[in-house]
């Protein structure tokens, strides 16, 4: 039986934007939300890695949960991001993100204190169990130091509320096993793979690059499952340099950057992330005046 597909096409990492002095700027938030469904977005992924979860303090989570689902109103799903090294923890953020009224959950592997495969396999079988909504498993071992393996996902797609695996590690050649051993929805983790993702079966993106060309990224999913496979790729490398000019410098330092330079006034990270040297500013400056977006 085929898995239930929580969205298809291009759903946005989106970032958290600050005050001045460091607070969440909800209202800024909300104005995101905003612009990301009148320009396309499919999904919105609230307190992700591109929305600085690590730095968030419960209360300020939470409320981010809060106003992304009142916001989104139904227009498209919002997806929490509750995932953790601490499963507990985990368990109850997830439940406080249920009973808000979130559609579904993005869960990364845990990080730091890592785990083995069986932990894994544990780990998300205890929080499916525990919260009766839709998962989606985040592999992203670059930052967690834990990588999801083929059969490890395909022992996890056997439970019903999983419904989903962010795909971030790079590596086709698992991706292809994975979709070959279950039936588990894929979305591509690195903007500059999603045409190969979607080439693999993939249902699309969770992206930082939505966060600046919303309808762009939207589109290269949408000519892919029109049948456009042309313009899906044409797409795809169109925007290739703007993608990998958002990973210059660890995410999402180069994504608030270009948003801040396109007068999205979204603030700073929160330490220990830090901004980008002036040279690096200025990189990113002229990567975005070839796309006109300055």
């Amino acid at each position: 039986m085929s898995k239930p597909v929580l969205f298809t096409g291009a759903g946005v990492a989106l970032v958290t934007p600050m005050e001045r002095d460091g607070r969440i700027n909800y209202e800024k938030y909300r104005e995101l939300i905003d612009f990301q469904i009148t320009h396309g977005t499919d999904a919105i992924i609230s307190v992700g890695t591109t929305g600085e979860a690590p730095t968030l303090e419960d209360s300020e989570h939470l409320h981010a949960f809060e106003v992304a689902i009142e916001q989104t109103n139904g227009r498209v799903p919002m997806i929490a991001g509750t995932g953790s090294n601490n499963t507990d923890h985990c368990i109850y953020m997830s439940r406080e993100a249920k009973a808000m009224g979130a559609d579904g959950l993005l869960l990364v592997t845990p990080y730091y204190n890592k785990s083995s495969q069986r932990g894994l396999i544990a780990h998300y079988t205890k929080i499916a169990a525990s919260v009766d909504l839709p998962i989606i498993l985040y592999n992203v071992p670059s930052r967690t130091g834990v990588n999801l393996q083929p059969k490890t996902v395909a022992e996890l797609a056997k439970i019903p509320n999983i419904v989903g695996l962010k795909q971030a590690n790079g590596n086709m050649s698992e991706t292809a096993e994975i979709a070959a051993l279950c039936d588990i929805p894929i979305y591509s983790g690195n903007d500059d793979q999603i045409v190969p993702i979607l080439a693999l079966g993939g249902k699309g993106v969770i992206s930082v690059l939505s966060n600046v060309v919303p309808q762009e990224t939207h589109d290269i999913c949408k000519a892919w499952f029109d049948g456009n496979v042309q313009l899906s790729l044409q797409l795809q490398l169109k925007y290739l340099e703007l993608a990998n000019a958002l990973f210059m410098d660890v995410n999402p330092i180069p994504v608030k950057e270009a948003m801040n330079q396109m007068g999205m006034t979204v603030g700073d990270c929160r330490l220990p992330l830090y901004s980008m040297t002036d040279a690096m500013k200025q990189n990113m400056s002229d990567v975005l005046k070839r796309y006109h977006l300055i």
